[in-house]
């Protein structure tokens, strides 16, 4: 293949979650002799960033790739992210993707495309970036990755294994990403990474201090966490959480609140000390948020009813709740007792619907004015989040996308606020 004096147009395709979403901006970022494009029909190159934390998550980057050979002028195609360690030698040998190359090479993408012939790079799990992110192509907020890695092992997850154990980013790197996008206009920042709360752990600091040392740089308004333990929560953070550079919305992952399938999962939080934790940041003013995973294997009637009867008792406002999907590689994935695809079904609508009404009462009670990033403009109406990380439309004549407002009346309805600014 030949390259022409006209740079040749890379389209990224991004699959999964906002640590996935971050790497694409540091490929972005090292794409020196491409032009990027939002049209993926006009790319000469596609490069995905793969997901890999079920197995229909592989089964949908495999649909993505053979999607884009029905296009009219099929481009190449290019394999990254954590499927690489999974799916990736299999679809290279297949030939269903041109090359492939691991999340450490992700900052020598430039080189890699230039490459005439194929190449398998899958790279090694102890990398850590140095690429400092000046722009976010398409995003009103900046999501700074932390850290890499999970020393964790729950028994249904695969991502240690393709990311690696927990290592943190130079806090001197973190700050100058900061300094340098809040120069550029960002105000709102959330800090992500595969288990953000480990963050400084073999460097002899902690998320706490960081946050302290983030929250000096000027322009920086707000800051959100990507999912975070429940005993990473620890005394020096919660001398933090009354900040008001600190976003009301924490999302602590819990995965279950019955006591056997926490311990059937092999998680390290317990049922009780999470309500305590729970009951204290509410009375912060957090609005909380929760992973949930539904139908595992081992989860029974009786085990599921103890779930919702203790779910019922947390000041929970948010869900990210999804039923078990097997994960070859993973202990569950060899679990009996599995539970049926329609019962997981029922039970994950359960489980949704008494969150969507507890997050409901919750914006029906707030009495706090909502400080609010305006995202967008759609369908005559302004989109942002406010500090709750709730949702709210907006009415206004003037032109607000990018405006941080301050909203004292609002209309609670059931999916989201609405508001009128003048």
């Amino acid at each position: 293949m030949q390259f022409s004096t006209t740079k040749q147009k890379v389209f990224f395709k991004t699959f999964g979650c906002r640590t996935n979403l971050f790497d694409t901006q540091v490929m972005m970022s090292n794409l020196k002799d491409f032009e990027v494009t939002q049209n993926e029909k006009e790319a000469d190159i596609v490069v995905i960033n793969s997901c890999t934390v079920t197995n229909s998550a592989d089964s949908t980057a495999r649909g993505y790739i053979n999607s884009l050979n029905r296009f009219e002028k099929p481009p190449r195609v290019i394999f990254t992210g954590c499927g690489v360690w999974t799916k990736g030698e299999n679809l290279f040998k297949e030939n269903k993707i041109d090359s492939l190359f691991g999340h450490s090479q992700k900052e020598h993408i430039n080189e890699l495309l230039q490459q005439n012939e194929r190449f398998f790079d899958a790279g090694d799990l102890t990398h850590i970036d140095e690429t400092i992110v000046e722009e976010f192509v398409g995003k009103s907020r900046a999501f700074i990755k932390i850290q890499e890695g999970c020393d964790f092992r729950c028994s249904y997850c695969i991502i240690p294994y393709v990311r690696g154990d927990a290592r943190s980013y130079k806090e001197s790197n973190i700050l100058e990403q900061i300094e340098t996008l809040a120069s550029n206009g960002f105000g709102e920042f959330i800090l992500t990474g595969t288990n953000v709360g480990s963050y400084g752990k073999k460097q002899h600091t902690s998320l706490a201090k960081l946050l302290k040392k983030i929250s000096q740089i000027k322009g920086v308004r707000r800051v959100r966490l990507g999912s975070i333990e429940p005993i990473q929560i620890d005394d020096e953070f919660k001398e933090i959480i009354d900040e008001p550079f600190m976003a009301k919305h924490l999302h602590i992952a819990l995965q279950h609140t019955s006591k056997k399938m926490l311990e059937i999962m092999n998680r390290r939080n317990k049922v009780l000390s999470d309500l305590e934790l729970f009951e204290f940041l509410k009375e912060k003013g957090y609005a909380l948020g929760t992973d949930f995973i539904v139908g595992h294997p081992g989860e029974t009637d009786e085990l599921w009813r103890e779930a919702m009867e203790n779910l019922q008792r947390f000041p929970l406002t948010h869900i990210h709740a999804f039923t078990y999907s097997k994960r070859d590689g993973t202990p569950s994935a060899t679990m009996k007792d599995i539970v049926k695809g329609d019962v997981a079904k029922l039970r994950y609508n359960e489980l949704v619907g008494i969150i969507d009404e507890k997050n409901y009462n919750f914006r029906k009670n707030n009495k706090e004015s909502l400080n609010i990033l305006i995202e967008s403009y759609k369908d005559g109406v302004y989109v942002g989040l406010d500090q709750h990380f709730n949702h709210i439309e907006v009415k206004s004549s003037a032109d607000l996308v990018g405006d941080w407002i301050t909203i004292e009346k609002y209309e609670a309805k059931r999916d989201k606020n609405v508001a009128e600014f003048k």
